[in-house]
């Protein structure tokens, strides 16, 4: 099946539909390979980066997506280029800060934020920001988790200048299964919040700051030499990628609820059932 995608590649053209369950599915569009096959082998399909991209091409990826029954996720994509794709699919959501588009096959609301009952009752990912200027970098986490279907709380303007703020926010922090942590300046904030918690903080580095912060490294320095053990740092404004490594966890830990349904004498010794099955 591969190699019979690989000779249609050549040839300009594919014959055929094309079947997404396939963990090979590939459909060749002009400009670009789309491969159909990452849902099946990675649990989510592929994510589109906008930047560099026509709107005609991101289009043209979102068509082969949509018509194997896949939503899809464009990230860094300015309003103009967003606007034009818009046009040609139903059912769309743009979030200008975040430069994100998501475009799905049919009508689904947009997610709102869990609430406190909710959250304790939901297995979820927090996604939490240092100041205000880091928002579009939490954006993209949050829009990042929408696409991915993972439940959220999120925590805004809680950095260390004022400690108080982060105490006030743990009670509901420590309900998450994964946290998302994004800050500029000095890079502080993960590893504070991560001595807090006994769950995996993806640490974002931002280019908010002045000179020294120098676009973002020394807040990824500072990050990646962290003494807290459960902080693992991405890179400078990638709110794409901490909030999908937070997403695959709870994904995870959705599937193994799951799978546990069913078996309460095997999880009642170790407790794992009254975490997960919740």
């Amino acid at each position: 099946q591969l190699m019979r995608q690989i000779e249609s590649i050549r040839a300009g053209s594919t014959s055929g539909s094309v079947d997404a369950s396939d963990n090979n599915a590939i459909e060749p569009v002009p400009g670009a390979t789309v491969d159909l096959g990452r849902a099946s082998r990675c649990g989510f399909g592929e994510v589109i980066y906008g930047e560099g991209k026509s709107a005609e091409l991101v289009t043209r990826i979102i068509r082969a997506q949509l018509d194997v029954g896949q939503g899809a996720l464009v990230t860094r994509i300015d309003s103009g280029a967003a606007f034009q794709v818009r046009q040609s699919f139903e059912f769309t959501h743009h979030n200008p800060q975040a430069r994100t588009l998501r475009v799905s096959p049919q009508a689904s609301p947009c997610p709102a934020p869990l609430d406190p009952e909710q959250a304790s009752k939901t297995l979820h990912a927090a996604v939490v920001s240092a100041g205000s200027t880091d928002a579009p970098i939490a954006e993209e986490a949050i829009e990042t988790l929408n696409w991915m279907g993972i439940p959220i709380q999120r925590f805004e303007d809680i950095g260390v200048a004022g400690p108080q703020r982060l105490t006030a926010s743990l009670p509901q922090l420590r309900l998450a299964s994964a946290v998302v942590v994004v800050a500029g300046m000095e890079g502080a904030l993960p590893a504070v919040i991560a001595g807090h918690l006994a769950v995996p903080v993806f640490a974002v580095p931002t280019s908010v700051g002045y000179g020294a912060n120098l676009g973002g490294l020394t807040a990824l320095m500072s990050m990646l030499t962290t003494c807290a053990a459960s902080v693992a740092v991405v890179n400078i404004d990638s709110g794409f990628k901490g909030g999908y490594l937070a997403g695959m966890v709870v994904r995870q830990l959705e599937d193994l609820a799951s799978r546990l349904q069913g078996q309460p004498a095997a999880t009642a010794a170790t407790g794992v059932e009254s975490e997960l099955t919740v």
